[in-house]
């Protein structure tokens, strides 16, 4: 761990009320004293106690540069358990940047991305997880990401797989005793027990794997193709969703050629969508690229939107669209309800192969069906256990490789068991998926790793 005192802005680079520079390490209250005087133009910081806030003024050279409010966090009772100063000057680029030349000049050097939030990691005060929290709690999207963040950040995730660690290491020992004093330890009837034991470690961590699917996707963002022949409704119901007119809306078929990509938020989640050319058998060549490209991204999609003109029977285009997302997760709109219906519920159930799919009727003309849209997309993504206040919920790929080499190890565990092999058999794998739970919380990972995570977070933070 570096033991030099580090400094940098921790508020974004813009016109506005506030700027903060945030200074830590073991000479921040000396670098910070050297800077800020109060109004008697004297150095008084060294003396302030700790968590305390003061009015004074930047200074350099003589010559004022701010106002400020200045407040001290002493070690360890800091965010990165070093003593930590944090000046509160007036916003502005050219301002706050000045105030950190002030303190660079004074003995601080640049902190590097991430920095700071690393010190907190490598002093102890939080563990990988809840490091890695704090960056997704910044980047959130939407109100899911910013939820499961604040949980994770509250230690969450760290509970949940140091409860499964300490599990481990106890048979881990237990094996490891027997092996060494055999005389005093039995194992007589021990791989019954560690079947058991091992069934149900395994059952916790699939439920962990399982969450991360509908975790990642509600943090990152669900990517949604909307999809169905030309003139159904697909570019008018993207303007109801985005709230403007972005996509062109005529009564020509063939109009939308090419993609228009969006991002949207409903009930919290946020939806990443496409709009797509309307998929039909043509001999323009302009529009045959722009069906070929749609049928491409619906395949790679998270969510289709089958928007079917309902005042239309289904024809060729449709059934060749059905088929090709047939298998993908789907809500079909019957679109242009205000108009007599031609296409009924059953007819695309019928076209579907029998298939339950989630139809809802919707009329982009009229705005209807958006909100029954809304409550069954949340229903969709936020079932069941993802809801619950108690669940712990995977929303970081690393997280969930992990997880799954934890899974294989303990399914190599019952293997052995299966084939009666000897006890060091099962310690190996016990500990092969032990070390890798470690590596979620920050104890089973090298440098290079650690530096990357870091060198990802913003500046400041």
């Amino acid at each position: 761990m570096k033991s030099d005192t580090i400094a940098a802005i921790a508020t974004a680079l813009s016109d506005a009320g506030i700027g903060i520079i945030r200074i830590s390490g073991p000479e921040a209250i000396a670098v910070a004293n050297r800077v800020v005087v109060n109004k008697k133009k004297e150095h008084t910081l060294k003396n302030w106690q700790t968590h305390t806030i003061h009015y004074g003024f930047v200074e350099e050279n003589g010559a004022i540069l701010d106002e400020v409010m200045v407040s001290v966090m002493k070690a360890p009772r800091s965010y990165t358990t070093e003593d930590t100063v944090e000046i509160n000057c007036h916003g502005g680029v050219l301002l706050t940047k000045r105030v950190l030349e002030a303190v660079l000049h004074a003995g601080a050097r640049m902190a590097e991305p991430g920095e700071f939030t690393k010190r907190a990691f490598l002093s102890g005060r939080i563990d990988l997880s809840e490091a890695e929290a704090v960056m997704d709690l910044i980047q959130a999207k939407n109100q899911f990401s910013m939820q499961a963040s604040i949980k994770q950040l509250r230690g969450s995730v760290a509970e949940k797989v140091k409860s499964l660690r300490a599990a481990l290491l106890y048979e881990i020992a237990f094996i490891e005793s027997a092996l060494d004093d055999p005389e005093h330890i039995s194992t007589e009837g021990y791989p019954k027990k560690l079947g058991k034991i091992t069934r149900e470690l395994l059952g916790e961590i699939g439920k962990l794997i399982a969450s991360a699917e509908d975790g990642l996707l509600c943090k990152e963002g669900i990517r949604t193709v909307i999809v169905g022949k030309p003139n159904a409704g697909k570019s008018s119901l993207l303007n109801l969703l985005v709230g403007e007119e972005r996509a062109i809306v005529t009564d020509i078929a063939g109009t939308t050629r090419d993609v228009l990509e969006e991002s949207i938020r409903l009930k919290g989640i946020s939806l990443n969508i496409i709009d797509t050319a309307g998929i039909r058998s043509t001999d323009d060549v302009v529009e045959k690229i722009g069906v070929e490209r749609a049928m491409q991204y619906a395949k790679e999609a998270d969510l289709i939107l089958y928007v079917v003109d309902s005042s239309r029977p289904l024809d060729e285009n449709d059934r060749q669209i059905i088929e090709m997302i047939r298998d993908q997760k789907v809500i079909v709109l019957l679109n242009k309800s205000d108009l007599e219906a031609a296409v009924s519920e059953t007819d695309l159930q019928e076209a579907f192969g029998g298939r339950e799919v989630s139809m809802i009727r919707t009329s982009a003309k009229k705005n209807a069906g958006i909100e029954e849209f809304e409550q069954l997309l949340e229903q969709m993504f936020f079932h069941g256990e993802i809801r619950s206040e108690d669940e712990v919920v995977i929303t970081s790929m690393r997280h969930k490789e992990a997880l799954c080499e934890a899974y294989d190890s303990l399914k190599m565990v019952q293997k052995s068991l299966e084939d009666d092999m000897p006890e060091d058999f099962y310690s190996i794998d016990l500990m092969s998926a032990y070390a890798s739970l470690g590596r979620i919380i920050g104890e089973e990972v090298g440098d290079d790793l650690v530096n990357e995570i870091f060198s990802k977070f913003c500046m400041g933070k």
